[in-house]
């Protein structure tokens, strides 16, 4: 019997519903919701209607045909979800990734992204120390010079890396997805700020790119090498010179403006190149938790990035009437109005 069971489950986990909390808000039993799921029984169009509305989809999610996409996430090994959370986050990745790929599958595959690593990658990493020459290497190959990247998503999602936005708890800040064992996703919370946003989506991008020994570390090689990808080590050096005894807090929050990466991030960088022994370093992180900036640093916080290849796809489609507006509602998950009121204003006076 064919069924809605796989969406349902995948609504449901969305959701962060148990079967008994779900079946208790639809108004149906327990009993009956795992019959849907398992495609022993359809709902009437009545109680799916009441399904839908209680997990916040519509009901076209729900009879849309079951996805055959395989994702595997590779996750922190200090990752504090729980299973409900896991799930959660994991459904919401399956699901967006569903909708990015019918609508790259509306382009011939020469006008689509495809990734690819580039010559040398995965970088092997037997000592700490290589992933400075990781970073730079990468960099390299990407053509991103030693300046400042002044958007991350955009360079990753050129590459063929999609990132998405999802909803997560506190334990959650991203993670790195592969689809069907080719292409990586990077999964990244809705509502960070820009540093930490910016910061995890160079770590993740350290879980894709480094080959990493038993012997070493992978979570502190994906740590150093997010800082070093985000502020080479030659940028380090003309920014705050060769040998330091202390930074000034001024100077700091005008070096994560204009990298994106905290003032903490900064300490930590310096501390690696040496530019600060271990005593000063830690006098300043001393003084970072004195001050309560461990948990929120001085200064408006940075904005963070927005993927935008996905939503310029749909805005194409639409230009050249491939697809409805309805149809580009559906596809971007109801997203669709891009523009501010003033910028909407100005593309009217254009046209």
């Amino acid at each position: 019997m064919t069924g809605i069971g796989e969406r349902l489950k995948l609504a449901r986990r969305m959701a962060r519903l148990s079967q008994q909390a779900l079946a208790d808000r639809a108004g149906v039993s327990k009993m009956a919701i795992s019959k849907y799921e398992h495609n022993q029984m359809m709902p009437g169009f009545a109680v799916m209607l009441r399904l839908a509305e209680t997990l916040g989809v519509r009901v076209e999610f729900l009879l849309r045909p079951a996805s055959e996409l395989e994702i595997k996430p590779v996750y922190r090994a200090h990752s504090r979800m729980n299973k409900t959370e896991e799930a959660a986050v994991i459904a919401q990745v399956q699901e967006w990734l569903e909708r990015y790929l019918a609508i790259e599958a509306l382009f011939p595959p020469d006008e689509r992204l495809w990734f690819k690593f580039p010559t040398g990658f995965p970088y092997p990493v037997e000592h700490i120390e290589d992933v400075e020459q990781a970073a730079e290497k990468l960099r390299g190959a990407w053509q991103a010079g030693n300046d400042t990247l002044d958007n991350l998503t955009e360079l990753l999602e050129v590459q063929g890396i999609k990132i998405g936005l999802v909803d997560g708890d506190v334990h959650f800040d991203a993670c790195t997805f592969w689809v069907n064992d080719q292409s990586p996703v990077i999964a990244i919370k809705r509502g960070l700020s820009g540093d930490r946003q910016r910061f995890s989506l160079a770590h993740e991008l350290g879980h894709i790119m480094l080959d990493v020994s038993q012997e070493a570390d992978d979570e502190k090689a994906a740590h150093r090498f997010a800082a070093a990808f985000l502020v080479p080590a030659s940028a380090a050096v003309l920014e705050i010179g060769h040998s330091r005894r202390s930074l000034d807090p001024q100077e700091l929050l005008l070096l994560k403006k204009k990298y994106g990466m905290s003032m903490a991030a900064w300490v930590y960088r310096a501390k690696d190149l040496g530019i600060l022994n271990e005593n000063d370093a830690q006098h300043h992180w001393q003084q970072f938790s004195a001050r309560g900036w461990h948990e929120q640093e001085p200064g408006e916080p940075l904005p963070g990035e927005q993927p935008q290849r996905m939503y310029r796809l749909v805005r194409r489609l639409l230009a050249e009437d491939v697809i409805s507006r309805s149809r580009a509602k559906e596809l971007l998950g109801e997203r669709l109005e891009l523009f501010t009121e003033k910028e909407q204003a100005v593309l009217e006076m254009r046209y």
